[in-house]
């Protein structure tokens, strides 16, 4: 039987199946392929007067642009260190938190753990801005205000680049750290108890429990969410860095990430070809990332691929 002869008969013997398939073959075709057209944008000059077909070609002058402005590399740098750090300590403090609360034996105190520690999760990124502003806002804010009653000087926080970045790791942290938390104690509940039951009969302590049943049975979770993370790798939390910064100039030597760069591109200079050109590498940069990884990961143990 041919291909297109056994394709047809699948069709027709699973065609509800198929039916329920179109509303997300729809979606995935009108919001991810058909913008796609738009990459031709990083190859042109957008000429306001005409449209993109009629713009003058220019090839790869706006690649060129970004390499030697050495905005890409900065850009890159940024996004990555920021990336690897949310994903390590992430999972770091994640699995930690969750062993921790496995072990807590009052359940009443363990759902008020939770909820407390999965609340900031449902923050909006707007008020989280808020926030932070009202906290270190050079005249008003709670930071100087302190200060200023213990006869100290203020601190001018939104001019210091370097002290952002571990403002935004912390933040990301309090955010998502209950989301990831809840993923690992749902995998920790779901080890048997007599893995620790007869561990506790050969006199292991809670730490040796955890480090000799927990750790390695939270493998496989720990290797699927590694995986998803790095598929989005080169993302860079657009929302927590925009709503965060802003358009603060003298924050973006350790702030500005490819995505704010892409948004700045298009909303401040109307630069369609830099930024479109951004995106496109960052697209290919993070594909190619993927496949990289994936492919260690593969040679180390298959099991733990993607594909």
């Amino acid at each position: 039987m041919s291909i297109k002869n056994s394709f047809i008969r699948e069709l027709v013997t699973n065609r509800i199946l198929f039916l329920m398939l179109l509303p997300t073959v729809a979606f995935f075709l009108v919001n991810n392929y058909a913008p796609m057209v738009g990459i031709y944008y990083a190859f042109i000059r957008f000429d306001f007067n005409s449209n993109m077909f009629n713009s003058p070609f220019i090839g790869l002058k706006n690649f060129e642009f970004l390499w030697k402005s050495g905005k890409l590399t900065s850009l890159t740098v940024n996004t990555l260190a920021y990336n690897i750090a949310f994903i390590g300590l992430g999972n770091i403090f994640s699995i930690s938190v969750a062993i921790l609360l496995n072990e807590i034996r009052s359940k009443w105190f363990k759902k008020i753990t939770q909820s407390v520690l999965f609340l900031p999760y449902f923050v909006s990124f707007v008020i989280l801005s808020v926030i932070i502003f009202n906290l270190f806002n050079f005249e008003h804010g709670m930071l100087n205000s302190t200060l200023k009653s213990l006869g100290m000087a203020p601190v001018d926080v939104y001019s210091q680049p370097h002290t952002w970045i571990w403002l935004i790791l912390f933040f990301y942290l309090w955010k998502n750290l209950g989301y990831s938390m809840v993923i690992y104690l749902a995998a920790i509940t779901g080890i048997s108890d007599d893995y620790y039951e007869a561990a506790k009969i050969d006199g292991a302590n809670a730490f040796q429990r955890a480090r000799h049943i927990t750790l390695p049975m939270l493998k496989t979770t720990f290797m699927i969410l590694l995986l998803f993370a790095i598929g989005s790798i080169m993302k860079g939390q657009f929302d927590l860095f925009y709503q965060l910064v802003g358009n603060n100039g003298l924050l973006y030597e350790t702030t500005d990430i490819l995505d704010t760069y892409v948004y700045r591109s298009l909303k401040v200079t109307f630069d369609f070809g830099i930024s479109t050109a951004a995106g496109v590498y960052q697209s290919i940069f993070g594909f190619v990332l993927i496949m990289v990884v994936n492919g260690i990961i593969r040679k180390i143990n298959p099991d733990y691929a993607l594909f």
